[in-house]
């Protein structure tokens, strides 16, 4: 039989919609408030045709037009086949779906399924099936054929001449799965009470019927809708683009140089889940016809709108007009420029450069000469590779499949690499004139094929540094090197970490193998995205049930939490190394921060950590109440007793930068958290043109604070009538003036 490959594929599904099909269930499901279990009742068809969905949701999942599917019903009301139209027989067996890529139509006509009044025979559904699929299949010899019958077995079944069945599904290759609605199970385990005799005759014959097919398995249908739920990986084949890898210069020195033509594939490939589109209720217009009991959603999509919003110069010269002009009434609110609208053909790209822009109107400078391929530009020892720099995606590089000579070349790279241990430097460029990429080649050999594995490394602009300060070597401002301090750890705290790590190691904490020896705990090969699997099972369920709320999501499979928890193995084994631990690093519990509620109705902050004994010198001099190491905190509390006068004298006369920027935050504190009163605004005003003086016109003056005061811009400025009157005061400074003062 050929390989089967990932598409390429024709599912045929059998139905059984028999009376017996329509008995009645309990079904647990998550609660919906307190997350205990709830009950619901559903039909044996609603219940196992939703495994019918799921396979068919993983088709329309994976978007290929080679994953086809059909459904055909047994016991059905009418007959509908290709044997019953050619030469008759076969009733109550009808083709519900034809053989075709499924789609979300595919879904909602299984969903409308019901038992019907009349009972079918599970073989003459398989003999349709089978010539349905044959027929269809007729000129696609090479694709893969596979049946699912779903089934209770509580109806009769017509067993002359069966073995005839069984030889043509192997002569075509066709694999069968029976589900079976509460059948017998030994690994579950699951035995039902009170079978009918019909049925345990049935699942015996079912038994014997896929031991004569080479591809059959039958199975428990809860069993199966548990399985479903299991994290599966989407077969991806990556397909081969073809490039150059050269070594040497092949224009300068060609005798020198190798030139092999290589195909290139993905090693690794980020795997994202489905991304959510939104939606929203459609409006529909006046004139259109809607059917009032129903709902239309439409997609909302993305639009981008360039607006030039006015410039500051422009603002500007608006404040300075309504200050001059007399008619415009206090607090009144002044009407807004809307942006303009701007097309997207009338937009120049530029790069920001400092404060300005430099426009590139054809869209990007120049870019370097590159020519496509891969350079080898040398070679070093992998025990010097840093594995924590590689930045990308791994990809193969293998020689051109159809040409001898280029395997024979790359392969004598290859192991000319592995025997001396070494890994090459590699620069590529995926398209003439594109920009080039470095990273590193790893030999790989397998069974039968030489291949070079590529990663992409980091330039000097890539790299991220982040020094810290020594864990083990404390030096105190005088350069004394402590030996003991709290915060160097002691020979015990030493000695009792490194017994947790060892007891916490996972290297023999997995399963025994069939040697009886412990194997690893973790293989990435077994551990799944959560994110994907669990947005891909919240999709499938979503499209299957009518109401979430009644249906609501049921749990993960336990294999996608299978590494939430450390093993329980593990932590037994620790449990005397934590508590070496707990007492050597003294581990306290702290306690829960609780937020007091204030009587009118704020929340209060959350009261801080205690501060550190270690006293901090104030940095205060002789005769200052401002210190340099807190001087806004010290100005807040001579704020709070009135020293407002006596704290403001030396700012003009600091000289270190240091002490700039602490004392500009004294002064925006003075203003923005000490608001003036009525009686404050002309002292403010007075004293910012005092400030101003002394730090540019008297001598040494302090240009550079006034500098930093500048930076704040208006918010530190002249208090203006308007602002007056906000506070309840007067002033006779106008907008414009407040805003030019601060600005020369």
């Amino acid at each position: 039989m050929p390989a089967e490959r990932a598409g390429y594929t024709v599912t045929m599904f059998l139905v059984d919609v028999s009376p017996s099909m329509g008995k009645f269930r309990p079904v647990e499901i998550p609660g919906a408030i307190d997350g205990e279990p709830d009950t619901i009742e559903m039909t044996n068809l609603e219940w196992s045709v939703q495994f019918v969905m799921l396979k068919i949701q993983e088709m329309i999942f994976n978007g290929r037009k080679t994953d086809q599917c059909g459904v055909i019903l047994f016991g059905s009301e009418d007959t509908h086949n290709i044997i019953n139209e050619k030469s008759g027989g076969y009733d109550h067996v009808s083709e519900y779906i034809p053989i075709g890529q499924p789609n979300a139509g595919t879904l909602a006509k299984l969903a409308a399924l019901s038992p019907s009044t009349t009972s079918g025979d599970p073989i003459d559904a398989l003999i349709v099936g089978i010539e349905t699929q044959n027929e269809y299949l007729a000129s696609k010899r090479t694709w893969t054929r596979k049946m699912v019958l779903l089934t209770d077995g509580e109806n009769p079944i017509e067993v002359e001449d069966w073995e005839t069945t069984t030889d043509k599904m192997n002569t075509l290759g066709i694999s069968l799965a029976i589900i079976g609605v509460d059948f017998d199970d030994d690994e579950l385990p699951f035995h039902e009470e009170d079978k009918t005799h019909m049925k345990r005759e049935n699942e015996k014959f079912f038994h014997t019927f896929i031991a004569k097919v080479e591809r059959g398995v039958i199975g428990n249908c809860d069993f199966a809708l548990h399985e479903l739920a299991r994290p599966e990986i989407k077969q991806t084949k990556s397909a081969l683009m073809g490039t150059l890898l050269r070594l040497g210069d092949v224009d300068a020195r060609p005798e020198e140089a190798v030139e092999v033509l290589v195909k290139v594939s993905k090693c690794t490939a980020v795997a994202r889940p489905k991304s959510w589109k939104k939606f929203a209720r459609r409006e529909f217009s006046e004139g259109e016809h809607v059917d009032p009991g129903k709902t239309v959603f439409a997609q909302l999509r993305m639009r981008t709108d360039y607006v030039l919003e006015p410039a500051d110069g422009d603002a500007q010269a608006t404040d300075k007009e309504e200050d001059e002009d007399e008619d415009v009434e206090m607090g009144e609110e002044r009407p807004k420029k809307e942006p303009e609208l701007i097309q997207k053909e009338d937009l120049v790209r530029g790069f920001k450069y400092g404060a300005s822009y430099a426009p590139c109107p054809e869209g990007q400078f120049p870019r370097l000469s590159t020519r496509k391929g891969i350079d080898i530009c040398g070679f070093f020892k992998a025990k010097q590779f840093r594995r924590e720099l590689a930045m990308s995606e791994v990809q193969y590089v293998w020689a051109d499949p159809a040409s001898p000579m280029q395997q024979v070349a790359l392969s004598s790279i290859v192991q000319a690499m592995y025997e001396k241990d070494t890994m090459a430097i590699a620069r590529w460029v995926s398209r003439d004139g594109m920009d080039p990429k470095m990273g590193v080649f790893f030999p790989m050999m397998f069974d039968n094929v030489d291949c070079l594995m590529w990663v992409q490394m980091p330039f000097a602009e890539d790299v991220r540094n982040f020094p810290f300060a020594s864990l083990d070597r404390l030096v105190t401002r005088k350069g004394e090197v402590l030996e003991q301090h709290p915060y160097l750890p002691t020979t015990e705290q030493m000695d009792a970490m490194e017994n947790f790590v060892d007891a916490m190691d996972l290297m023999d904490a997995g399963e025994k193998d069939e040697n009886g020896e412990r194997q690893p705990w973790f293989d990435t090969r077994l551990s799944y995205n959560p994110a994907v699997h669990r947005t891909k099972q919240a999709l499938f369920h979503g499209a299957i049930v009518t109401d979430l709320t009644t249906h609501p999501l049921p749990p993960p499979h336990p294999e996608l939490l299978k590494y939430f928890e450390p093993p329980r193995r593990v932590l037994k084994r620790a449990r005397t190394a934590i508590e070496e631990c707990t007492r050597a690093f003294r581990v306290r519990e702290v306690p829960k921060k609780v937020t007091r509620a204030r009587k009118d109705g704020h929340n209060a902050l959350p009261t801080p950590a205690p501060e550190s004994q270690l006293e901090l010198e104030p940095g205060r001099a002789p005769g200052r109440i401002v210190g340099t190491t807190r001087p806004l905190e010290d100005f807040k509390k001579n704020v709070a007793r009135g020293d407002v006068e006596i704290v403001l004298k030396p700012f003009a006369s600091r000289r270190t930068r240091s002490c700039w920027s602490a004392c500009r935050s004294c002064v925006v504190s003075l203003l923005r958290y000490h608001e003036p009163q009525e009686d404050e605004i002309d002292a403010w005003n007075v004293f910012l043109r005092d400030l101003r003086k002394s730090c540019l016109d008297k001598q040494p003056g302090n240009q550079a604070f006034w500098e930093q005061v500048k930076e704040s811009g208006r918010d530190l400025s002249l208090i203006s009538k308007f602002e007056a009157a906000r506070l309840g005061g007067k002033s006779n400074i106008s907008e414009s003036q407040a805003a030019e003062f601060i600005q020369q």
